[in-house]
C-alpha cells in the first residue's frame, strides 16, 4: 500500500482563496454579472483546483479501463461477458463512441485492460495508447464469496494510480473517467447501496437492456452477495474487494492520483461516479476535485449526485459508459475557463458598466 498511501498524502484541501480573486474577475467581464451560470462555476472550480490564475486545458486525457465481472454467470447481463474484451479491440482501433467523441473535444483516450476475461492481443496494434495492467481474467462471482482478495483490491487502485502517474509525466492538464465491463453495474449497485446505505430497488437500473425478469433476478443477487459478504461501509478497500471490479479500483486510483497533482476529474456515468464514490472514501478531500459530465439514466447514478453533493452539466439520457460523458462535457468546462481567461473587462473594452 506504500503508493496509495504516499498518493493519500500528498491530496491537498482545495485553495479557497483564490475564489474571490476569481469571482472579482469574472464580475468585471463585459457581461451581466453571473450571467454565465454554470461556466462561471466550472472556471472557478478549475482555478480553485489547479491554483492557476488562467488554467488552460489543452491536454485532455479520458482513461477507459476494462475488466470482466464473475456474477455475470448469474446471467443478470443482456449481454455476454466476451462483448467487454470484443469493445476493447474496438476501443484500440478508435471505432467506439468513446473514440468518436474525444476526438471531437481533443482529448486522448487511454485504454488499460485491468482484468478482462480473455488476453487482449495488443501485438496486433501499434496503438501506443493500450496498457495492460490485468489483475486477473475477471473478478469472482460475488454472489458466492468476494469479488477480489483484498490485496487484489489494493493492486487495482495502485494500478490505476500508475496509469495515471506515467500520463501524467507526459501532460495532463484535465482527466475524464470511463469503464467498460459486461456486469459492471450490478457491482455499481452494489457498492453505492453498501456506502449510502439506500435500499438495492432503489439503486439497481438495467445496464445494457434488461427485461424485467433480468431485472428482478439482477436486484435479487446483489441483495444476496451483500448479504452474504457484508462489505464494511467506512472501509473502501473492503467494499471493493467484497463486491466491486477491477475497472472500478482501477478508476478509484486515478481519481486519487489525480487529486495529487491538482487535476480536475471529469466523471462519466454510474459505475465511474461510483469509482469516484470510493476514492471518496477513502479521502474526503477528492470530492472538490470532482466534476460530475451528467446524469444517466441509471438511478444509481443520481444517487451517488446527491450523496456527493455534485450537480451535473448535462442530462442527455446516456447510459453507454466508456468515458462518453465526459468527452461531452470537457469542451463545456473548457469554454468557461476561456470565458475567465480570454474575455475582456469593462475597462478593456471600454464599455460602461451597469449603475
Amino acid at each position: 500500500m506504500e503508493l496509495l498511501n504516499k498518493t493519500i498524502s500528498r491530496i491537498e484541501k482545495i485553495d479557497y482563496s483564490l475564489s474571490n480573486r476569481t469571482q472579482k474577475r469574472l464580475d468585471n467581464l463585459t457581461k451581466p454579472q453571473g450571467s454565465l451560470g454554470r461556466l462561471e462555476e466550472l472556471a472557478k472550480q478549475v482555478v480553485e483546483i489547479t491554483r492557476k490564475d488562467k488554467p488552460e486545458l489543452k491536454d485532455k486525457v479520458i482513461f477507459t479501463f476494462a475488466a470482466d465481472h464473475g456474477v455475470t454467470e448469474e446471467g443478470i447481463s443482456a449481454y455476454p461477458k466476451e462483448v467487454t474484451a470484443q469493445m476493447v479491440y474496438n476501443f484500440i482501433r478508435g471505432g467506439a463512441g468513446i473514440n468518436v467523441l474525444a476526438r471531437q473535444a481533443g482529448a486522448k483516450v487511454v485504454v488499460a485492460d485491468l482484468g478482462v476475461a480473455e488476453q487482449i492481443q495488443k501485438s496486433k496494434f501499434k496503438n501506443q495508447n493500450f496498457i495492460d495492467k490485468k489483475i486477473g481474467l475477471g473478478t469472482k462471482n460475488f454472489a458466492k464469496g468476494p469479488a477480489m482478495t483484498k490485496q487484489e483490491a489494493i493492486r487495482s487502485i495502485e494500478s490505476g494510480m500508475e496509469i495515471f502517474l506515467a500520463e501524467f509525466e507526459k501532460g495532463i492538464d484535465i482527466a475524464g473517467i470511463g469503464e467498460m465491463g459486461i456486469g459492471n453495474t450490478a457491482s455499481a449497485s452494489a457498492i453505492s447501496a453498501v456506502i449510502t446505505d439506500k435500499p438495492v430497488k432503489e439503486l439497481t437500473g438495467r445496464g445494457t437492456g434488461i427485461d424485467d425478469k433480468t431485472h428482478s433476478r439482477k436486484i435479487e443477487i446483489i441483495e444476496k452477495a451483500i448479504a452474504l459478504n457484508k462489505p464494511q461501509a467506512k472501509d473502501a478497500i473492503d467494499v471493493l474487494a467484497k463486491v466491486g471490479g477491477f475497472e472500478i479500483g482501477g478508476l478509484a486510483g486515478v481519481v486519487l492520483a489525480a487529486a495529487s497533482k491538482r487535476v480536475p476529474v471529469v466523471m462519466d456515468g454510474f459505475i465511474s461516479t461510483c469509482a469516484a464514490l470510493l476514492a471518496y472514501v477513502i479521502e474526503p478531500k477528492v470530492k472538490d476535485y470532482l466534476i460530475a459530465s451528467h446524469c444517466s439514466v441509471e438511478k444509481g447514478h443520481k444517487a451517488i449526485l446527491e450523496y456527493l453533493g455534485l450537480k451535473p452539466i448535462l442530462d442527455l439520457s446516456l447510459r453507454l459508459g466508456e468515458g462518453t460523458g465526459a468527452a461531452l462535457a470537457m469542451p463545456v468546462i473548457e469554454a468557461g475557463v476561456k470565458i475567465l481567461t480570454e474575455m475582456a473587462t469593462f475597462q478593456d473594452a471600454g464599455v460602461s458598466e451597469s449603475i
